[in-house]
């Protein structure tokens, strides 16, 4: 991986980092559906006039409507909606670490629907996930009442749909370029948002911070940050492109510190280790029983 290729993922890392900063601000005032409706919206908007001028006519993203709308449904509408409401009781850095479970549910989810074998080291990282989880949850700074754990359930279902919306695309869009696999996705979602949007609209227009953070959320986190992604599968290939996993948390930490003036209890430290160490172990990048130096870099 050369420099150039370094600084996109580590570019990619921070907009996904920084979204949950941008959700934990304006989901308050705009509220989940309407704030989500927002965000696909404009991305769906930035993306489609890049993709579709030189997309091929017979792409079949209008053809496979229907899948699309699944697809958006599984995969961004029911996640984004779940990450927003579970943000109106968590931090922004609580909820960054959540999400990263994502390759944990995806790897079970697999396992489940298409009857791919996990491993040694899938299984071992798989319960110090949930280790991690618990010390995350059981040592944070917020009050563990019935709401919190109601917002971490979201939030942890969130990531779960995430998976199944991965195994759904694999599954029935073979061939489709990942650009237009976007704007289908987010295409998708938007339709499926519009009407929970349409009857959460807010009583008060929104601040200036509200404003900025919906639109960094939809232009830099959503449509920015799928370009990046789209390079770097393109450049780099899957399985290094698969480490941004990693940095989204320890962005999501960072911002939530410096901007929003988020505590970063022990708990919170241990939780985001144990959770990495899970991930290393489920997606093979430090599999039990080779060494580390024999990995390429």
């Amino acid at each position: 991986m050369n420099a150039r290729d370094l600084g996109a993922l580590l570019l990619l890392g921070a907009l996904w980092g920084g979204s949950f900063s941008f959700i934990r601000v304006a989901t308050p005032a705009l509220g989940p559906f309407l704030l989500m409706e927002l965000r696909v919206l404009l991305a769906t908007a930035v993306l489609a006039a890049g993709v579709l001028l030189v997309a091929d006519p017979g792409s079949g993203l209008l053809r496979r409507w229907r899948g699309f709308l699944v697809l958006g449904t599984l995969n961004a509408a029911i996640p984004f909606t779940l990450i927003a409401a579970s943000e109106m009781r968590l931090t922004a850095s609580l909820a960054a670490i959540l999400n990263s479970t994502t390759p944990l549910f995806g790897a079970l989810v697999a396992a489940v629907w298409m009857g791919e074998r996990l491993g040694r080291g899938a299984v071992a990282g798989l319960f110090l996930g949930v280790a991690g989880v618990a010390a995350l949850v059981g040592w944070s700074p917020l009050p563990t009442d019935a709401g919190v754990l109601l917002a971490v359930a979201a939030s942890l279902v969130a990531a779960l749909f995430y998976g199944i919306g991965s195994v759904y695309a694999k599954l029935h869009f073979s061939g489709f370029s990942a650009p237009a696999m976007a704007v289908g996705q987010l295409g998708g979602a938007s339709a499926v948002l519009l009407l929970p949007a349409a009857a959460t609209l807010p009583s008060t227009p929104p601040g200036r911070a509200v404003v900025l953070s919906v639109l960094a959320l939809a232009l830099l986190s959503t449509a920015a940050a799928y370009l990046l992604y789209f390079r770097l599968l393109a450049s780099v290939g899957p399985t290094r492109t698969l480490t941004v996993t990693f940095l989204v948390p320890a962005f999501g930490l960072l911002f939530g510190a410096v901007f929003l003036d988020e505590s970063l209890g022990p708990g919170s430290l241990l939780g985001l280790v144990l959770i990495l160490m899970s991930l290393a172990l489920v997606t093979g990048i430090l599999p039990p029983g080779r060494k580390r130096k024999n990995l390429k870099p």
